[in-house]
């Protein structure tokens, strides 16, 4: 990877590009699947997304896998999609970016009110 695609995020680009076009293939069951499991990925991605390419790849790959077999797509999720991507994501209590943007105001804040009282 070249350092001006790692600054400009080129390579992520390129990335999720191809992923909808291997996307793009699925069935119609498949390709709304891989939609919420994006959305539902979102949140517990990095300010750049970066760390969420490997966990995209392997759904990705595991969706392709199971739709050549036929097998459908609630037989491989199941009902809970959502829970299904906090797993992927890490687990139950995993952080999201919510979550560190709130640490962060926190510590800002603490900060500040420790250099008034001071």
């Amino acid at each position: 990877m070249k350092l001006w695609e790692t600054i400009t995020g080129s390579d992520l680009t390129k990335e999720c590009q191809a992923f909808e076009a291997r996307a793009e293939v699925l069935p119609a069951e498949y390709r709304a699947a891989w939609e919420e499991i994006k959305s539902h990925l979102f949140p517990y991605g990095d300010f750049s997304g970066r760390n969420l390419m490997p966990i995209l790849e392997g759904v990705l790959g595991l969706l392709e896998e199971t739709a050549s077999d036929g097998q459908r797509i609630h037989d491989v999720l199941g009902d809970d999609v959502k829970g299904f991507c906090t797993a992927l994501a890490g687990g139950e209590g995993a952080r999201s970016y919510r979550d560190r943007w709130r640490e962060q105001l926190n510590r800002n804040v603490a900060r500040k009110l420790g250099q008034l009282g001071g």
